[in-house]
């Protein structure tokens, strides 16, 4: 690995995470995964190491609001389970609208218990005709004096049932397009606020998945995180900010399958040697390292512009995303191939690792809408000279 100049800190944060998922989740990570566990044991172990707050202001309670030591840590644990990783992350997800764009009451009030990991968050925007076009939601709030009564569905909500901090965004005027979307917090024991059952998924299985149900669901007008009509502005000012994390995810996935591939190549012995001296194996291992590696560098590139205060780093993020969820998801591939029918089989770890990749090329918006993204910004940038 390059040496990418990290502080003091920021190897103390790598090393803590490295060390607790190597001990605490690595052992379970078959189990969580088959019986779809979701990993409260490990979420408070997470907490008493200080780990839930990396992004959060130090007077709030955490860390110090660092993207670069959020990341370092989702890529350990998720070097050795995804699902894990993207619970830890997720809270981070729906947290930062309200480290963005909430009051500071609201702040005082939510962060704190996020920080100390003694409460989990989560993001709900998608449903199901609002996913990468985010102008369909059908969720409504309306205005009804000092409140607003929220009717709809959010759908595919990591950590939906299990949080009990939301950041919601739903249709507050219907006439006036992007504009008419106002983001909400919610507690999770507010009335005609449920949950649909937990899916059933391919990979993440120890994460859980929830649909969020509004029914007549009555908010106070001082529950808005930011200003009404704000919700899609808040929306992608969080997703941008959180991308580098799924970068991350992906990284570690990345890494936890080649680490597997070498462990094995080493040990499986064809024609009378180790696969690992087949030069068609070592250009294989070649290959996902190089991509491995580059990933890593923009991702951590992109972490570091984030905390460095830049208020411009929509395409960067996309682009930190992009690259690594493309990367998990050819590394594991190759990773399964390496092994060939163990790589298929459950009992070793990397089949698991290929189901783990394959989401973090859809959420937080599909690799195919990070190219919009991407473009976009070409476009504007070169109007510009």
């Amino acid at each position: 690995m390059l040496d990418y100049l990290l502080t003091e800190e920021q190897i103390m944060v790598r090393d803590l995470a490295r060390k607790i998922a190597q001990e605490k989740v690595l052992p379970v990570r078959a189990e969580l995964d088959e019986k779809e566990i979701f990993p409260w044991d490990i979420m408070k172990i997470f907490a008493e190491a200080d780990l839930c707050g990396l992004w959060i202001p130090e007077k709030y309670g955490g860390f110090g609001q660092s993207v670069m030591a959020f990341c370092l840590a989702t890529e350990e644990i998720s070097r050795v389970c995804g699902g894990v990783g993207v619970t830890f992350a997720a809270t981070g997800l729906g947290g930062t609208p309200i480290l963005l764009f909430g009051t500071e009451e609201q702040k005082q009030k939510y962060l704190p218990a996020l920080a100390s990991g003694k409460k989990l968050a989560a993001f709900g925007l998608t449903e199901a005709n609002a996913g990468s076009d985010a102008s369909g939601l059908e969720t409504t709030a309306t205005k009804d004096g000092d409140y607003f009564i929220l009717n709809g569905t959010k759908q595919w909500i990591t950590n939906g049932g299990e949080a009990e901090t939301y950041s919601v965004v739903a249709i507050t005027d219907k006439t006036t397009g992007p504009r008419g979307a106002t983001a909400f917090i919610l507690e999770k024991d507010t009335p005609g606020f449920t949950f649909g059952k937990k899916e059933k998924k391919m990979g993440i299985r120890c994460s859980a998945t929830r649909e969020l149900v509004f029914q007549d669901c009555k908010i106070h007008k001082s529950q808005i995180l930011g200003k009404e009509g704000m919700g899609f502005i808040v929306a992608m000012r969080t997703l941008d900010m959180t991308r580098p994390g799924i970068g991350a995810q992906a990284v570690g996935i990345a890494q936890g399958a080649l680490d597997e591939s070498i462990k094995y190549a080493r040990q499986r012995v064809q024609f009378g040697k180790p696969i690992i001296s087949i030069q068609a194996i070592q250009h294989m291992l070649a290959d996902m390292a190089t991509q491995i590696e580059a990933s890593r560098a923009l991702v951590y590139s992109v972490a570091r512009l984030v905390d460095s205060g830049s208020k411009e780093f929509t395409k960067e993020a996309s682009m930190a995303k992009l690259i690594a969820s493309d990367t998990a998801m050819f590394v594991t591939t190759q990773a399964v191939q390496i092994l060939a029918g163990y790589g298929y089989m459950r009992e070793y770890p990397v089949e698991k690792m290929m189901r783990d990749a394959k989401i973090t090329q859809i959420y937080e918006g599909t690799n195919q809408i990070q190219r919009n993204q991407i473009g976009l910004a070409l476009v504007k940038e070169s109007a510009k000279k």
